[in-house]
């Protein structure tokens, strides 16, 4: 076991890209400290890194951030810095119910920066979208195009936390970087953690539920100015997304104050194809449906992934077949994700 490095805390430990993030920065040697209201995340994966790593090394609580960031941060002294993950992210359902996304994502945002500044704590790393740039206004989205997270409240509600996390930082000196994801895909290479939420909203991991016979699969995006007619985007790997998080760690330190990195591989596939290369992996035909439809898609998303590859030494360095034999490999394991 790698000697133990500073103490991290999770927030959203028990949601996919948090649950893979803790599992990673375990193996590398970090002292975890996770918190999860368990409303959407899971239990499961967290017990299951209970097991594995000692208390030492791993613990979690299962308190809401909104209400209870104090107790966690009076029970956890010497953290060194905060990844936070916690949020809402489900594109249509924020549509539907705008006010879940501005009351849990803002308020725990907002709750969590008054426990750093209570206690002390300076350093964050902040979950983000390349949603906040709205309508893309070029073939590849660097860190410089304009903001305008007009296409739905989710982007909306990232863009206020972004916003929040900058007036922190001018009037108390908190030290953060903005990672703003692409879309995410994959599981853990060995298939111990994935996605479980049900159903996913993520269209890779539906594409291997439907391949693998355990839910049926519905096209749900709106037509597009695409060569297939279908959106374009930047699907990036969980553990690559959550390596450049481990780089970004260690780079906080030499941040003056802040900075903003895109979290994608720069190439783009369409929906259609992402469809494609699950039925060519899995050898299914997929069987198609026609799912209730977003009110808005962009047609094309790609991140300029430039800037993290010249500062923080990121690639990434799974395939599209990484991914989907990844998620293969944890719906085989769990067919219906983490059961709590």
């Amino acid at each position: 076991m790698p000697k133990t490095k500073s103490k991290i805390l999770v927030t959203g430990a028990g949601g996919y890209i948090g649950s893979v993030a803790t599992y990673l920065l375990l193996q590398q040697g970090y002292e975890v400290v996770g918190v999860d209201n368990f409303v959407r995340g899971f239990e499961g994966p967290l017990s299951f890194l209970s097991h594995k790593y000692s208390k030492d090394q791993f613990r979690y609580y299962a308190k809401d951030i909104r209400t209870e960031i104090n107790t966690v941060l009076e029970s956890e002294p010497n953290i060194g810095a905060v990844i936070h993950y916690a949020a809402f992210c489900n594109v249509g359902e924020s549509e539907k119910h705008p006010e879940l996304y501005f009351g849990q994502n803002v308020s725990t945002t907002l709750a969590l920066l008054e426990g750093l500044i209570k206690h002390k704590i300076n350093r964050l790393l902040f979950s983000s979208s390349c949603s906040v740039y709205g309508e893309p206004k070029a073939e590849f989205i660097d860190e410089n195009h304009p903001l305008d997270p007009t296409n739905h409240p989710y982007s909306e509600s990232k863009f206020m936390c972004e916003r929040m996390i900058d007036w922190y930082s001018q009037l108390f000196g908190l030290k953060y970087i903005f990672l703003r994801y692409f879309n995410v895909c994959g599981a853990t290479d060995d298939g111990a953690i994935g996605d479980s939420k049900k159903p996913s909203f993520h269209l890779m991991q539906n594409a291997v539920r439907g391949a693998l016979g355990i839910a049926p699969f519905a096209l749900n995006n709106t037509a597009v100015d695409t060569p297939d007619q279908t959106p374009i985007r930047d699907y990036v790997n969980v553990v690559d997304l959550n390596q450049a998080h481990i780089l970004a760690l260690q780079y906080l330190d030499s941040v003056k104050s802040h900075d903003v990195f895109n979290l994608g591989t720069g190439k783009g596939n369409s929906v259609l194809q992402i469809i494609k290369t699950v039925e060519e992996i899995t050898g299914v035909k997929i069987k198609k449906t026609v799912g209730e439809r977003r009110h808005t898609d962009v047609s094309r998303a790609v991140s300029s992934n430039k800037k993290i590859q010249q500062v923080l030494g990121w690639q990434p360095t799974h395939s599209l077949a990484d991914s989907v034999n990844s998620l293969v490999k944890w719906y085989q394991q769990h067919p219906q994700g983490w059961t709590k």
